[in-house]
């Protein structure tokens, strides 16, 4: 016979079952309720994370954007600057070879007349007498003295300025590298995004690297550089007219020069012609007539002349010729220092080329960009109808 099965344990009456349900919905509800909370904190969350992210990455953009536009300005700066400081190295240095020619052509006027004053210190017994001729001597050995004296210092001041201005060019070299290699940073910085393949995690990136600067050195900085280099211009643009000024009366003793030997040949007609004019009174008066042919006053006074005449000329010949040759030196020795200037030049040319080769061995081959060089030198260095032209 069937026997009915009774589960053992407790047994919960219908309220109490009624009363779990209820806590389980009112359970579910709550965690439902807790959930939507958290959702909607965490979208707002997200929203808010996400505006703050792109507003802190488009802030950044735009300070990376000014910053490479301030690097590139004082950049510009710097070009100018370098510009201008290049073209003043090249002026200042033909100004200079211009003196150093003028300086050399001083030695040649200087011996002739050192030998002048040599050759009359062998006069003997009562012709050694200080005349004018000895004192215009003197007195000219002393005026080139001087101008060699003026002109060396000038050399000496411009090749001082030269180093001064080279050294500015290398600070502004400098300043100006670095801050070709800071934009290229910042600029590769800014073509950065999320999408890049090259962005990953650093190790303390937040940390401040050794040698940082504050804004304010930085522009200070350049500020500096710059302020220096326009104040050795400066000067040197001052020392240059100097210069060009001490040359410029070089360029003047040598049209003295020149127009004393016009004076000179004109002199030595007029002395020609007097010359003939006495030769011809002579010769006309031995046709006088018996006792009409004595040697009176007038004899000895055209002897005389017709000697003193001849004498004079000899001299005017001789000056001309040492005045003639005097001039050709100089401009023989002018030639010679273009030459060897136009020599200078070309070594100096194949010399940067050779610099500009070697550079490829400690700047990688991607990196390697061939300087310009700073002295835009040329052969052509001649004073052309006497005259410097400044740069």
């Amino acid at each position: 016979m069937a026997t009915l099965s009774v589960k053992s344990g407790q047994r919960f009456t219908l309220p109490d079952w009624h009363t779990n349900s209820h806590l389980i919905s009112a359970d579910a509800e709550h965690q439902r309720s807790a959930s939507h909370q958290v959702r909607q904190e965490a979208q707002a969350l997200r929203n808010e994370t996400n505006n703050q992210t792109k507003w802190d990455e488009h802030d950044n953009r735009t300070r990376l954007a000014e910053r490479i536009s301030s690097v590139n300005r004082w950049k510009e700066t710097l070009d100018k600057c370098l510009a201008d400081i290049d073209a003043e190295i090249d002026a200042l240095a033909k100004v200079k070879e211009a003196a150093e020619r003028a300086l050399q052509a001083k030695n040649l006027p200087l011996d002739v007349s050192i030998e002048c004053l040599t050759l009359r210190e062998s006069r003997r017994a009562i012709d050694v007498v200080r005349d004018p001729v000895e004192e215009e001597l003197h007195k000219e050995v002393k005026v080139i003295d001087n101008a060699k004296r003026e002109l060396q210092q000038r050399v000496n001041d411009v090749f001082e300025q030269l180093c001064l201005l080279q050294e500015a060019r290398q600070q502004l070299s400098c300043d100006h590298r670095r801050k070709m290699e800071a934009l290229e940073i910042d600029r590769m910085c800014l073509s950065l995004n999320v999408n890049s393949p090259n962005i990953s995690f650093k190790v303390n990136p937040t940390r401040v690297p050794d040698g940082s600067t504050a804004l304010d050195e930085w522009e200070q900085n350049s500020q500096c550089n710059k302020e220096h280099a326009e104040a050795e211009m400066k000067a040197s643009t001052e020392l240059r007219e100097a210069t060009v000024l001490a040359i410029a009366q070089t360029l003047e003793e040598i049209a003295e020069m020149e127009e004393e030997i016009r004076r000179l040949e004109e002199d030595l007609q007029r002395k020609t012609q007097d010359l003939k004019v006495a030769h011809t009174r002579l010769e006309t008066r031995t046709y006088r007539p018996n006792m009409e042919l004595c040697r009176d006053q007038v004899q000895y006074g055209l002897t005389d002349e017709v000697h003193q005449l001849e004498g004079t000329i000899r001299a005017l010949k001789e000056k001309l010729a040492e005045s003639q040759g005097a001039l050709d030196a100089l401009y023989r020795q002018l030639h010679r220092i273009q030459t060897d200037a136009g020599y200078k030049a070309n070594s100096l040319v194949l010399d940067n080329k050779c610099m500009d080769s070697r550079r490829k061995l400690v700047v990688p081959a991607e990196k390697f960009v061939p300087e310009v060089d700073a002295f835009n030198w040329t052969t052509n260095r001649a004073l052309e109808n006497g005259q410097l032209e400044l740069a």
